[in-house]
């Protein structure tokens, strides 16, 4: 297995310290670090700053050769000044609270930027070609993807790239690329006119920088040597990298017809990836930010995907974890981000506001049009920093064109009659370094001083004193502000403010997202007060589930008995189990017979081998998200595996025998029928087929029949099924799933149902319900639908599947046990367990859980592409990504006894993958060539891990479920 990239992260100085305590995300996964005091490095100058910082802290005595090559490393810069989104200046806007997405589903009330970003990035990674390295991302950039991932190029310098207008990539670095080849890059100009990217169209395609650049080993030892790096150690000049700019001074050099042609650089192959599908939002400045999450709040407006909330256009208003009380203020302000805040009615708002980090409070505020206000804990009180929504936070403070509050820094200061000199503030410093922001003692915070700040007002004795009052105040610079916060002080009034939220969203549960939210992690934050959601008990079914699992999850967390929150848990199962259920119990069915007294029903199917977007397939992400899946039904050593005989008896009983397990069971009741939920009983999943054939009173339509025996007789005579499997149990071949699917097939024939194969994959899902192991529908349509296929259902309760045929020569006679191989691992490990665990996220909505999930059906996609096109080395690729993101859900997916097989034959793998929920049973080996795999049979022929390991032939199945009659 790869080993996870490392995230070097650089933050502001205030952050960089804390990062790991608060976080939990620590070396040498994660390493945090900040500039210099003092050293301007810029963009390249950071990446190489990082990348020495990470060896330090990680390298373990490795040269930085070796360490880089041990990892890949994610260079994630956000440790700038943030001059123009200074609310976030002392986190880093990576950092910055994102508020929970309208449409999402998993996100934390405590999300970042980070939190919502770092999946895309860890996949792109894991996507790249080997010889990429490092990945560079900027820190207020979030990139939304819909559709899968490019494949990405190998090139020393790949840029990741976006479809955008003209309009919008002028701000921006532009890649420019031939018309005929649109994966090279030709040139790359930063921030050029419209105009001009209007005239290069007529001969390029253009593609904004989304500041993601991927830089392979040599690209690395390039950047490092403009910084004046040298030697195996990399030593700089006063061990401080120098200053390089990444995009403004390397892009311009990169690409055949560089515009700034640079020698150091021409030996470098550079590419470009174009993100399809993909939205891209600057949150660079505070209007930026306003205006982004708007957009991302409205990237989805269909009604069914949102909940109980309102298909309603977000609007450019957002109120995150705050305490806001004027209604009529929200509903006239356009433009408003307040977060952390108590703003009570009393305050006055006119819009464009950034409300920040202010305490409880009752002042009477009239903040100006564009009036922002900051409160930042640091030694000795707040900080209050007031500001204008479009202040750059830029030029010295005398300049007529530097602006603070919307007006010249000067004009503000003389408003007041403050000399600069006064004020201890050279009229030529930057006005980020003037200490420009008073610290008063939180509890002393005047509102008619905080109203000053904004309009001195025409009362002359207050102002004079308020200025003596700011001109006594210790003050504080921006710059020193994003080094002396208190972070802890502004973390624990977000964590008040988090559990007043919890509370409020619980209340208004039917019309807002609290049931759509990670409800684990939100039990961690509530588990000994968990909030009530008033009439949950009348709620449709999923909204029942999740509140019962997340009730079970802080009674688990409180550390109550487990008979308690077990029991709770085993409500949100009852209650799926019985919204699955109440379908195939509305249409209940008549068992005719439908066979003459001398003939037998045979059922038999081929097993499925999965490839891709397993687990989407299960309750209740299915039924919430739809599921995608790639899979192949196959015979093994030449016949079908799953085999169901049936046939009528003379005696008014049922028989039930097993032909592989040599043992059998007669049922003569109702009662004896009935038992099919009870671990105990033997043959529960024919019992349960039979049930749903009609032979319970439940499943029946028409009147009752007495006794089990009575119905037997008006049937026309007892049943005999044999049952054959001819495939190891715990094979992960979905041999329970298939078996089901055929009895249920075999039983339709026999008792005249006519059930298709829609219907056979829905009574089956119903089955395995009914059998509480619980399921999803790719294994028995993988069985019974014939060849090699993409499936598809969408959301809801109706998971009818839709399947695309792919071609079928990459599993054909000539792959197929030559370059492909099916080995029976002999270890087995049973589904139930592994299933309940999963599905346990999915009902708390996990996070981590639904991003793998999501990632696995997407990965679908991208497995029928390769597939499609014939491409061996794409469908290996596909197999071997299918195998790592199954690890990532389950790390128990790969036991010891499996690794050691795997690393016995790794040099001759091209792909391999353990079929099902994984664990054990089959091994799907995917070898580079004929004489790789004749390499691999002779190794595990001679060295098997236990005397069970065989390899097993295989062939794509052309018939699928076949059921006949003598």
């Amino acid at each position: 297995m790869p080993t996870a990239p490392q995230v070097l992260l650089s933050l502001p100085p205030a952050m960089a310290g804390r990062f790991a305590r608060v976080t939990g995300l620590r070396p040498p996964d994660w390493v945090a670090a900040c500039d210099p005091p003092g050293s301007k490095l810029g963009s390249g100058g950071g990446v190489a700053r990082m990348l020495q910082e990470g060896w330090r802290a990680t390298g373990d005595r490795m040269t930085f050769d070796g360490w880089l090559d041990a990892s890949q490393k994610l260079v994630w810069l956000a440790g700038g000044s943030s001059r123009r989104l200074p609310a976030y200046a002392a986190c880093g806007k990576v950092l910055l609270p994102m508020p929970v997405l309208r449409w999402s589903v998993g996100q934390r009330l405590d999300q970042t930027l980070l939190d919502l970003q770092a999946p895309l990035l860890r996949r792109l990674l894991s996507e790249a070609p080997a010889s990429a390295r490092v990945l560079v991302a900027s820190g207020d950039v979030f990139l939304h993807l819909n559709g899968p991932l490019p494949t990405l190029p190998e090139a020393d310098i790949v840029g990741i790239g976006m479809w955008v207008r003209p309009e919008v990539a002028k701000d921006f670095g532009v890649f420019f690329c031939p018309h005929d080849d649109p994966g090279q890059l030709d040139f790359f100009l930063q921030k050029p006119t419209a105009e001009e990217i209007g005239s290069l169209s007529r001969t390029h395609v253009f593609l904004v920088d989304t500041g993601l650049w991927l830089l392979s080993r040599r690209a690395v030892t390039v950047l490092i040597a403009k910084c004046g790096g040298r030697g195996d150690n990399v030593e700089y000049p006063g061990d401080i990298p120098g200053f390089c700019e990444l995009y403004s001074g390397i892009g311009p050099g990169i690409g055949p017809q560089a515009r700034q042609p640079d020698p150091d650089l021409a030996g470098l192959t550079s590419a470009v990836a174009a993100l399809p599908d993909a939205r891209f939002f600057h949150l660079g400045t505070s209007r930026q930010l306003i205006h982004a999450v708007s957009e991302l709040q409205n990237l989805q407006l269909d009604q069914t995907k949102l909940g109980g909330m309102a298909a309603q256009p977000h609007p450019e208003q957002h109120i995150t974890n705050a305490r806001f009380e004027s209604a009529q203020n929200r509903g006239e302000t356009p433009l408003l981000w307040i977060e952390n805040s108590t703003v009570p009615a009393s305050w006055e708002l006119r819009g464009g506001h950034v409300i920040t980090n202010v305490p409880e409070n009752s002042w009477r505020l009239a903040l100006p049009r564009g009036g922002c206000i900051d409160c930042v804990p640091v030694e000795g009180g707040m900080a209050l920093r007031t500001y204008h929504i479009d202040d750059p936070f830029k030029g010295e403070v005398g300049d007529a064109a530097t602006l603070w509050h919307g007006i010249p820094a000067a004009a503000w200061l003389a408003g007041r009659a403050i000399a600069p000199e006064q004020a201890g503030i050279d009229p030529r410093c930057d006005i980020q370094e003037a200490p420009l922001f008073p610290v008063v003692p939180a509890e002393a915070i005047d509102e008619t001083f905080v109203q000053w700040l904004f309009d001195s007002g025409s009362d002359r004795a207050a102002s004079a004193q308020h200025r003596a009052a700011w001109l006594a105040a210790p003050r504080r610079s921006a710059a020193q502000l994003s080094e002396c916060a208190d972070l802890d002080r502004t973390d624990a009034q977000r964590a008040g403010h988090f559990d007043a939220a919890i509370a409020l969203l619980a209340s208004r549960w039917r019309s807002g997202p609290f049931l759509r939210l990670d409800l684990g992690a939100t039990a961690q934050r509530c588990a000994t007060t968990p909030p009530s959601l008033p009439g949950i008990e009348e709620a449709p079914p999923f909204a029942r589930v999740h509140a019962a699992m997340f009730d079970a999850a802080a009674a688990r967390l409180r550390g109550e008995p487990p008979e308690i929150w077990a029991t709770r848990e085993e409500q949100a199962f009852k209650v799926l189990r019985t919204a699955v259920l109440e379908k195939t119990l509305s249409h209940p069915v008549t068992p005719r017979c439908g066979l003459q007294e001398d003939q037998i029903i045979w059922g038999r199917s081929p097993v499925r081998l999965d490839l891709a977007g397993g687990w989407s397939d299960t309750p209740p992400y299915c039924f919430e998200q739809g599921g995608k899946v790639v899979n192949l039904a196959v015979d093994l050593n030449g016949q079908p595996p799953i085999q169901v005989f049936a046939r009528v008896s003379h005696e008014p009983e049922i028989v039930v025998r097993s032909i592989d397990l040599g043992v059998g069971q007669r049922i003569r009741t109702f009662e004896e029928l009935d038992s099919f939920a009870d671990p105990a009983s033997g043959f529960a999943l024919a019992k349960a087929a039979l049930a749903l054939a009609g032979f319970l009173p439940q499943f029946r339509e028409g009147p009752g029949v007495g006794t089990l025996a009575d119905q037997l007789r008006n049937f026309g005579g007892g049943i005999e099924i044999s049952l054959l499997c001819a495939v190891p149990k715990g094979s992960g071949l979905g041999t329970s799933s298939v078996l089901a699917a055929t009895l249920l097939a075999t039983l339709s024939d026999l008792c005249s149902l006519g059930w298709d194969h829609a219907e056979l994959v829905r009574r089956t899902l119903a089955l395995e319900q009914m059998l509480t192991t619980g399921g999803g529908w790719q294994d028995q349509t993988g069985g019974i639908y014939r060849g090699v296929k993409l499936i598809e259902t969408d959301p809801g309760l109706d998971q009818t599947p839709t399947l695309r045929w792919l071609p079928e020569h990459l599993f054909d006679a000539s792959n197929a046990n030559r370059r492909i191989l099916l080995y029976y691992t002999g270890i087995t490990r049973m589904a139930k367990g592994i299933l309940q665990e999963i599905v346990r996220g999915m009902f708390l909505n996990s996070g981590p859980h639904l991003a793998l999930l999501g990632e696995l059906a997407g990965h679908a996609e991208t497995t029928y592409r390769a597939i499609q096109t014939g491409n061996w080395d794409a469908l290996c690729s596909a197999v071997r990504r299918s195998w790592e993101i199954n690890c990532r859900l389950d790390p128990g997916t790969n036991p010891p006894a499996v690794q050691q097989v795997l690393d016995r034959i790794g040099p001759q793998l091209a792909a391999a993958k353990l079929l099902g929920a994984g664990g054990g049973g089959y091994l799907l080996i995917f070898a580079h060539d004929e004489a790789a795999a004749a390499r691999i049979r002779s190794e595990l022929e001679l060295h098997p891990p236990n005397p069970r390991a065989r390899f097993v032939s295989f062939e794509v199945s052309h018939a699928g479920l076949q059921v006949t009659r003598s």
